[in-house]
């Protein structure tokens, strides 16, 4: 009992931190600071997959979105922008508009969670899980997702000569 009162209340902190972080992402002014309000939603993402037991979406979580994307906003930002403070002019009727969308997306969140029947934890019942890397790793390597694989790997490779034959100088004149 005491342990399932502490997964839930670690839980809750994760969406807390979460949500927190994402309000402070749309509502700060500083664009770094955006950026790292959005790190730490990304992470607070990361720690629900966990409990989710979603290792693999978790750790894709952290190294493609916080180690990659992340860092690539905010070399873009450094890099392009000289004023780090935006004045964002926004009319009434986008205000109301934006805000009825929302309002409109949140019932319908909260439909779906209302009418969601509850599903019982598999490991709150001593049954344990097998991770799902191995699970997505047998699904792309064995059965009908290699070819699939294999065909995007060779069209991010093609991309990456690509742009960096773009990006030579030697080549652009």
């Amino acid at each position: 009992m005491e342990e399932l009162l502490l997964k839930t209340f670690v839980f809750y902190g994760f969406a807390l931190i979460t949500i927190a972080s994402a309000f402070a992402v749309v509502s700060v002014r500083n664009i770094v600071h955006a950026a790292f309000a959005l790190m730490v939603t990304l992470f607070g993402v990361a720690g629900l997959y966990v409990f989710l037991q979603a290792d693999f979406l978790a750790a894709t979580q952290v190294i493609v979105y916080v180690g990659g994307i992340l860092v690539l906003i905010l070399f873009g930002v450094m890099m392009t922008s000289g004023r780090l403070e935006m004045r964002i002019h926004i009319q009434r009727g986008q205000l109301l508009l934006g805000g009825g969308i929302s309002l409109a997306l949140l019932m319908l969140l909260l439909t779906v969670i209302a009418n969601t029947p509850k599903w019982e934890n598999l490991t709150d019942d001593g049954l344990t899980l097998e991770p799902t890397t191995e699970r997505i790793g047998k699904l792309i390597l064995e059965d009908k997702f290699l070819l699939p694989f294999e065909v995007a790997s060779v069209l991010l490779l093609v991309a990456l000569i690509g742009a960096a034959l773009i990006s030579r100088k030697e080549i652009r004149d």
